[in-house]
């Protein structure tokens, strides 16, 4: 599996929001939203604030795969679901940390479910 490189990560941490997309399954690009994401022991982890039922975290489920806008970069990238108690608690931490501890969006970012849609963001 590829690895972000320390600048591509520094870069992607360093924006406040990145554009997201996903694949379809005949492998166009769906409409780009722009989300949150955060950097958590040199990997990086996106959420749905509106949990599971959001268009763009759905359109992740049929193929894992997207692409990523972040500090002037453009990037193919998987997604790989995240379902470990101890990580997600960490991710919140970041999210706290980066967009502002206590505020009702980070509430909503660390919600339960939000924390069910963590995936990590794999370059491709």
């Amino acid at each position: 599996m590829a690895t972000w490189s320390t600048g591509e990560l520094a870069g992607i941490d360093r924006a406040y929001q990145i554009e997201i997309t996903s694949l379809r399954r005949d492998g166009s690009l769906r409409s780009f939203r722009i989300i949150w994401g955060v950097c958590v022991d040199g990997d990086y982890y996106v959420r749905s604030v509106n949990g599971p039922t959001a268009a763009w975290y759905r359109g992740t489920r049929t193929r894992h795969e997207g692409r990523i806008l972040a500090d002037g970069a453009e990037k193919d990238v998987s997604f790989v679901d995240i379902d470990d108690d101890a990580l997600n608690d960490r991710i919140d931490e970041a999210y706290a940390l980066k967009y502002g501890r206590g505020t009702e969006p980070v509430r909503r970012i660390t919600s339960a479910a939000a924390r069910a849609t963590t995936m990590r963001v794999v370059p491709r």
